[in-house]
């Protein structure tokens, strides 16, 4: 498979090296070490898929274009529109042409997020009770220095996808009903620490995010019938621990699992051989939770910037 990178940023750097020698060229209209300045000056027939890292705004018209010449896209997460419409007609588009339309949420493929999966299907830890999830990292002053990143719902959206996706992952998509619990503007212009949560879901999910953790950091804790299960940190940050605990009635102190990993980050290269299996073996583009994404970090984005504005 041929691909191009567009958007050669931090992303498209690690989009094009994982690629290896499927990476045919790059296009960047900033960037002097790209290949071509537009998409519309790259030879149509001298690739099969194109990797998209570019800001939000361009993404619908973009993946439309590729998909209209019967490209394979991957984009960086998350795929958002004022329109849901418009999803909804990229997956039509995509379905018609037989390409694959495919949103990057890259921490599905970090070895403790797939290892909480598989523990939550086994139906070892019984009911779930709750789960509470913190990201956070120290971006805050790029963010505000960047000419498109310092806008809309902030953080949210950045980070708030990648946890929503997440509880998505392990439990099925958790529905609608979500409120913000909190909603920070203190060094940005746009939310830089959020606070939601679940009013319905099962189990009760709580999520925090925020771009002043100047230690990179993730948490994970799940509570449930017969014990809890808990991640600290991602493999970009090692190490990275995955903890059972296993409860004792009526009460005392659980026996513990603990697996500690010390590694780099494996999930770029994962997701890009995911992409390349779904081009490759005729996968049915599926946006469904695109959508749903799309429309609650609309809602919950609102929600924050109405908040920080009051």
């Amino acid at each position: 498979m041929r691909v191009i990178v567009v958007g050669l940023g931090v992303q498209g750097a690690k989009r094009r090296r994982f690629a290896g020698d499927d990476f045919v060229a790059s296009v960047d209209p900033f960037n002097p070490a790209a290949d071509f300045r537009e998409i519309a000056d790259v030879p149509v027939d001298s690739y099969d898929a194109a990797l998209c890292c570019v800001p939000d705004e361009p993404k619908i018209d973009l993946l439309g274009r590729l998909l209209a010449q019967r490209k394979h896209v991957l984009v960086e997460k998350p795929l958002w529109s004022a329109d849901d419409g418009a999803i909804e007609r990229l997956q039509a588009l995509a379905r018609a042409n037989g390409v694959v339309c495919y949103t990057a949420y890259n921490h599905r493929f970090e070895p403790h997020f797939v290892r909480m999966r598989e523990l939550i299907a086994s139906g070892l830890l019984g009911r779930i009770y709750r789960c509470r999830m913190f990201y956070g990292n120290g971006t805050a002053r790029l963010v505000r220095e960047s000419a498109w990143r310092d806008q809309g719902a902030g953080v949210l959206h950045d980070l708030g996808s990648h946890l929503l996706d997440t509880a998505s992952f392990w439990f099925g998509p958790p529905g609608d009903g979500f409120r913000i619990v909190s909603s920070d503007c203190f060094e940005n212009r746009a939310p830089d620490h959020v606070v939601f949560a679940s009013d319905s879901a099962q189990p009760r999910l709580e999520l925090e995010m925020t771009l002043l953790s100047w230690r990179n950091h993730f948490t994970c804790d799940v509570f449930a019938e017969n014990g809890s299960a808990h991640i600290e940190s991602l493999c970009k940050w090692g190490p990275s621990k995955f903890v059972v605990r296993r409860r004792v009635l009526p009460s005392g102190r659980p026996p513990e699992e603990t697996l500690t990993l010390v590694e780099d980050d494996p999930t770029w290269e994962l997701e890009y051989a995911h992409f390349k299996r779904l081009c490759e073996g005729g996968a049915v583009t599926d946006l469904g939770t695109d959508l749903w994404l799309n429309r609650l970090l609309r809602r919950l984005g609102e929600d924050a910037c109405a908040q920080v504005a009051a």
